[in-house]
């Protein structure tokens, strides 16, 4: 028994080792080093399953090898190279080069946008769409629930798959882990081909459920596109605020890319026939005519070598002249978020952040309460939404350049999920979506710091600090 013992003090000590030799190879920052150090220092046991969890690194991890990721990028690249007269505003151009580096984000210009702020206005419109699909329907979301509107978005991609449309989906599993297994076997068996996005069969096993995709796209016959905030759930209808888009145009060639990079992913099958790209019609509407309306597709994920999109937040904020407005429902900024809110604040930047009154998740809003205090104490001006449940995710700075999508301004969105978020480089276009924070501002109260931190009761203080600590993971 004594020898079993020690075998056992022998090869946990042997794990401990080796996991923090993998912690120190990593090279990260070193507070986050020393705090995993610590973790499984002092943590017998309970600190391996957390990193397990929420500790490794997988930023060097190939989920697709690069052969196949040059394919599914061929047609883009070309549509992109066709582009007649393509004018890269000199202001945005560096912030433009940085996407299209690191992130083989191209621009397009001559695209079409409608800006959707409820669910009222987004799901009558992605009925139709569906409803005139001929070819296929790529939807991927992170949930879809087994309610009202899920099973009516169901029913609706269950005739045009009868019909001959290929219908293709995938949905995250963690996501939709509340959704029962028939429901998925239903769209299964009338011929939709539905995939799970990195299943979690044994969540005490696996890391793998703290990395998730959180995109929510869709593309119809390869000209129509959604891209935003919005899930497929009854309560996006009724009483959430949200903020999703339909483009029309080459961007939607960006978008088809990206759902087939995810496809090729969750079922190892490569698709990049032309017929996923068709000629793009001439687009002759009225903002068309008065702007040529550059877009640029962003994701980012676990994987990717750099933090794309939350490089990209902090350019914005360092780089903006006048104003920087931004709409989160869950807010707890990495460090180099929050400093760049700071810095622009206190250079004269008007810096303002949009918030739920209340969360959906009461945790979150106790996380989230010493970020907001921060930000306030360096000028930038926070707005507290009344109005329900607010999820949008949107910013425009200087009415230059907007950008909506899935991106929350929290650690998970920033570092842990698959995110995708669409920039617009267009004086009409961020001058639209200022209209939408504008009248969002309507709904919201001003916070202030009428009960400053240090007056409220130790216990009180304690509980926020030791809550922060637990932002990572949320």
């Amino acid at each position: 028994m004594d020898y079993a013992h020690w075998i056992w003090m022998s090869l946990y000590g042997l794990l401990i080792v080796s996991t923090m030799v993998t912690v120190l190879m990593d090279n990260r920052q070193p507070a986050k080093t020393l705090a995993w150090l610590l973790v499984l220092t002092f943590l017998p046991v309970v600190g391996i399953f957390l990193y397990i969890f929420f500790g490794q690194n997988n930023r060097k991890e190939k989920l697709i090898n690069q052969r196949s990721l040059d394919q599914l990028t061929e047609r883009q690249m070309l549509a992109f190279v066709e582009q007649r007269d393509l004018q890269l505003p000199e202001a945005q151009r560096p912030l433009i080069q940085l996407f299209a580096n690191q992130n083989m984000a191209l621009p397009f210009q001559n695209n079409q946008a409608d800006i959707y702020t409820s669910g009222y206005e987004l799901f009558p419109a992605l009925l139709q769409a569906i409803a005139t699909a001929r070819h296929h329907i790529h939807l991927s979301t992170y949930i879809i629930e087994d309610d009202p509107l899920g099973r009516l978005i169901a029913d609706a991609l269950i005739d045009k798959a009868r019909e001959g449309v290929v219908v293709r989906l995938i949905y995250d599993d963690v996501g939709c882990w509340r959704v029962p297994n028939k429901f998925f076997r239903r769209m299964r068996k009338a011929g939709i081909d539905a995939r799970a996005f990195m299943p979690v069969h044994f969540p005490a096993l696996t890391g793998k459920i703290n990395y998730r995709n959180h995109r929510k796209l869709c593309v119809v016959d390869g000209k129509t596109a959604f891209i935003g905030g919005m899930n497929i759930a009854l309560r996006y209808v009724k009483p959430w605020r949200d903020t999703h888009l339909r483009v029309r145009g080459p961007i939607v060639y960006a978008l088809q890319r990206e759902f087939l990079v995810d496809w090729h992913f969750v079922s190892g099958t490569l698709i990049d026939s032309s017929e996923y790209y068709p000629p793009m019609p001439e687009l002759r509407t009225p903002q068309t005519a008065e702007s040529p309306l550059l877009a640029q597709l962003v994701t980012s994920s676990p994987i990717s070598l750099w933090p794309d999109i939350m490089q990209g937040y902090v350019r914005i904020l360092l780089e903006a002249k006048q104003y920087v407005y931004m709409e989160t429902p869950y807010f707890m900024p990495t460090e180099p978020i929050l400093f760049a809110m700071r810095t622009a604040a206190l250079a004269g930047v008007d810096v303002r952040l949009m918030v739920p009154r209340h969360s959906d998740a009461l945790l979150v809003e106790w996380a989230s309460i010493s970020y907001v205090k921060q930000a306030i104490e360096a000028g930038v001006r926070v707005y507290l939404y009344q109005k329900g449940f607010n999820h949008s995710k949107l910013l425009v700075s200087d009415d230059a350049l907007c950008t909506c999508g899935s991106t929350n301004i929290d650690f998970r969105s920033f570092e842990n999920n698959f995110e995708a978020n669409l920039f617009f480089y267009d004086r009409i276009m961020a001058q639209r979506m200022k209209h939408v924070f504008l009248e969002d501002m309507q709904h919201c109260t001003l916070a202030n710091e009428q009960h400053p931190r240090h007056r409220w009761h130790f216990v009180r203080r304690l509980w926020e600090s030791l809550i922060r600590l637990l932002s990572p993971l949320l």
